[in-house]
């Protein structure tokens, strides 16, 4: 009998089991426990490798979604996530991009409150929230789409599962990275700015709305404006998902086999979404530390020349003082989120762009402490964006093959 018929009869044997044929299983029946004797039951050696490859496989397969399921789900999970954390990123972000010296917003709690008074909810706390969401929804459905496609391609190529999962969370980040860092551009500047002539916070920036920022950053800036600190994002946000998704697989596997189910219930859901995303954030702490570093420190020399422009500007002398106040608008600030990392008063300014060299200064002038400076919030932030997106993820898929079966069986009686 030749290998391709042994396989055949293994999976044929297998198929009767309807234990084995439950949707959603997490294990296969060997055949063992009722004193079946198929091929991959007593034969050793590199042919019985060969076929519990392949009986994984098609386990693995058994769970696949289609990729237009995975895509909506991942575009809705994504988006409510970062909608759900916005409010606490824009106060991140009036932290790190505070250009006033002491700064005005120092603790969260306060800063939190300080905002809602002033500012209020929409503009204030929620500046940003358009371009926020309008990059947030196709990033993800284009993350999510090229993750599913990697993921099982390299699978089913014979790699390895942990570094099909570690690989493809990289590919997909940079995939969807071309669409979320210009929205995080415009998303950040608008939430630095509040509302437009904010009296209770001078940024350097002062747009209508999403569109308005648009177009005169293009106009002012040039286009390539609108992927300011793509580099230095993408060094931290590319081994963050990486290791996310991994970790989130893993902890998947994990939990399917301790519940022998490929459904594990919304606890464990939770627990593996989250511990993915905080233990990626507490890992990736230093790469965040430096981006942040890189982006939101000051030049001395800027902040004397935001000085003069203001005076040229009140004595008459506006031409001047609008050419200085433009180049001090293009300063460095954080992109991206989860970014939780705020320089502590005093610190050094890196005055690079290597990232490498910025963890090197680091850690010569604040020890590893500099490093993972931060790391609380940082955890926290990525444990709850992470578990709250992937558990809709999973929620949303679940809905949508619900649908698309019953739809089916409809089809099918009529």
């Amino acid at each position: 009998m030749s290998v391709a018929s042994k396989v055949a009869n293994l999976f044929s044997s297998g198929s009767t089991n309807p234990q084995s044929n439950r949707p959603g299983l997490g294990f296969v029946d060997d055949g063992l426990s009722r004193g079946e004797h198929t091929f991959a039951a007593v034969k050793l050696g590199p042919e019985s490798l060969t076929s519990e490859i392949m009986a994984s496989k098609a386990v693995e397969e058994e769970g696949r979604s289609p990729y237009l399921h995975c895509m909506i789900a991942g575009g809705l999970g994504g988006t409510t996530g970062d909608m759900l954390m916005h409010s606490l990123d824009t106060v991140k972000t009036r932290q790190q991009g505070d250009p006033h010296i002491p700064p005005k917003y120092s603790s969260m709690s306060s800063s939190y409150a300080t905002i809602l008074r002033q500012e209020g909810l929409r503009r204030g706390l929620y500046g940003g929230w358009l371009p926020a969401m309008l990059g947030s929804f196709p990033g993800t459905v284009i993350f999510f789409g090229t993750y599913e496609y990697s993921k099982r391609h390299l699978i089913d190529h014979g790699t390895t599962p942990w570094v099909a999962y570690l690989a493809s969370g990289f590919v997909a980040d940079f995939a969807a990275s071309f669409v979320y860092v210009p929205s995080e551009v415009l998303k950040t500047r608008l939430q630095l700015q509040g509302r437009y002539n904010n009296p209770f916070f001078k940024s350097g920036y002062n747009y209508k709305s999403t569109a308005h920022a648009a177009r005169t950053i293009i106009r002012q800036e040039g286009f390539s404006a609108l992927f300011y600190g793509y580099k230095a994002t993408i060094l931290r946000d590319l081994p963050f998902s990486a290791l996310q998704f991994a970790f989130y697989e893993q902890g998947q596997t994990w939990a399917r086999d301790w519940k022998k189910s490929r459904d594990i219930g919304l606890p464990l859901e939770l627990l593996t979404g989250a511990a993915a995303g905080g233990l990626s954030g507490v890992i990736t702490c230093p790469l965040d530390v430096v981006k942040t570093r890189i982006q939101t420190q000051v030049n001395p020399s800027a902040r004397s020349n935001l000085k003069q422009a203001s005076g040229a500007t009140e004595s008459g002398q506006g031409k001047a003082g609008t050419t200085t106040a433009l180049k001090q608008q293009i300063r460095k600030i954080s992109t991206s989120s989860p970014s939780t990392h705020t320089p502590r008063p005093g610190s050094i300014n890196l005055d690079t762009s290597s990232l490498f060299k910025g963890l090197k200064l680091i850690y010569k002038t604040e020890g590893i402490g500099g490093w993972f400076r931060g790391v609380g919030p940082r955890f926290v932030w990525t444990s709850v964006q992470s578990g709250c997106m992937l558990v809709l993820y999973q929620s949303i898929k679940g809905q949508l093959e619900a649908y698309s079966a019953s739809t089916k069986d409809e089809e099918s009686v009529v």
